[in-house]
């Protein structure tokens, strides 16, 4: 029994997750815990994702690894300070790296199919999120200028 855990803490860092893409060219794995899980609803990843909003989560690079095909991802800028990344196989998107975040990669939440131990924890760019859907959970709502302010009532809706 000297082996076994002492604490859920230890547990969730001896664990690893693997996702990829589509095809299977890339494959990827995470060491855990994540540090973050959040849905974005930003007009970039709308667009990049052909979705009305993405999840995410975030870990920092050195417990990030390719397992295959890092050389299969096609990386674009899309703004000054960010880049994402993508099969250029299946065009599954897949990753997301910015200045803003240096050190930490973060990574489409359905590019695995594991549990990362980690539920979304809030909407980000929320002000910008799709008038078709209604979202009704009790995730806190977030948006303004840099998309990470708390949002009012009044301010929720898209325009």
């Amino acid at each position: 029994m000297e082996n076994e855990p002492t604490t859920e803490h230890q547990s969730i860092e001896s664990k690893s997750i693997q996702g990829g893409c589509y095809c299977g060219r890339i494959e990827y794995q995470v060491q855990l815990p994540v540090k973050w899980c959040a849905h974005c609803h930003c007009t970039q990843c709308r667009h990049t994702q052909g979705a009305p909003l993405v999840t995410w989560f975030g870990v920092d690079r050195n417990q990030f690894q390719y397992l295959k095909g890092e050389q299969d991802v096609a990386w674009f800028d899309s703004s000054d300070s960010a880049k994402r990344g993508h099969c250029i196989h299946c065009g599954t998107p897949l990753f997301f790296l910015s200045e803003k975040w240096q050190g930490e990669i973060h990574i489409t939440r359905e590019s695995t199919q594991e549990d990362i131990l980690q539920k979304p924890q809030i909407h980000v760019f929320y002000d910008r999120h799709v008038n078709y859907l209604a979202f009704e959970d009790q995730l806190d709502k977030h948006g303004g200028p840099d998309g990470f302010s708390p949002l009012t009532k009044q301010n929720e809706k898209s325009e």
